[in-house]
């Protein structure tokens, strides 16, 4: 199977380096000297991990045979894409392989359906789930604790515990009871009582 591993950013410096968006949670383990990638576009590679470097917070890589900048900028935004087993899965339990979480249903707690995960966007703060709605209209839930509080992978579901606002319907039930309040709230200012009056 083929994952997308990281994504080339500009070069740094003459001598053939570029950095990247990083989109693997292994990146020592994908991203490392001798690593040979396929790429999207495929005319662009295969490439071969020289080396690599973090550099102000930032994963620099050199590829066998590219030697200058204009060679580096030739590269950029390239995808890099790694083979990698179906059935391996990453050390950390509570991680996950892209592969693992598309089409996963995604549910609240009482099991409102929301949608299923079609695609897992990597931010530099934190990953997303972008989650297609029944409607086909899409909502990004962030892959964070407090949010996706259990991923099983055998139920093929994920269950979300969202803020308010975070899903647009329960951000409008609750626009229209303030509306319905105010309302109420009017028409009591307008008969001259309100709800402490005996």
């Amino acid at each position: 199977m083929q994952l997308v591993v990281a994504r080339i950013g500009r070069a740094h410096g003459i001598r053939g380096e570029v950095t990247v968006e990083v989109r693997t949670d292994e990146p020592e383990l994908r991203l490392g000297p001798g690593a040979v990638l396929a790429t999207d576009p495929a005319d662009a590679g295969p490439l071969t991990i020289e080396e690599g470097r973090v550099h102000s917070g930032r994963l620099l890589l050199r590829f066998a045979g590219v030697r200058d900048r204009n060679g580096a900028e030739a590269l950029r935004n390239t995808l890099l894409i790694a083979d990698v087993d179906p059935d391996e899965t990453p050390d950390d339990p509570d991680e996950y392989y892209d592969h693992q979480l598309l089409d996963l249903d995604v549910v609240l707690a009482d099991g409102t359906e929301i949608g299923r995960i079609a695609e897992v966007s990597h931010l530099p703060s934190q990953d997303l789930f972008i989650v297609e709605r029944p409607d086909g209209s899409e909502v990004l839930i962030p892959f964070v604790a407090e949010i996706v509080t259990s991923v099983d992978l055998e139920a093929q579901r994920a269950v979300i515990t969202p803020p308010p606002g975070l899903i647009d319907d329960r951000a409008e039930v609750a626009s229209a009871r303030d509306a319905d309040a105010a309302g109420d709230a009017d028409a009591s200012d307008a008969s001259g009582t309100s709800g402490d009056a005996k």
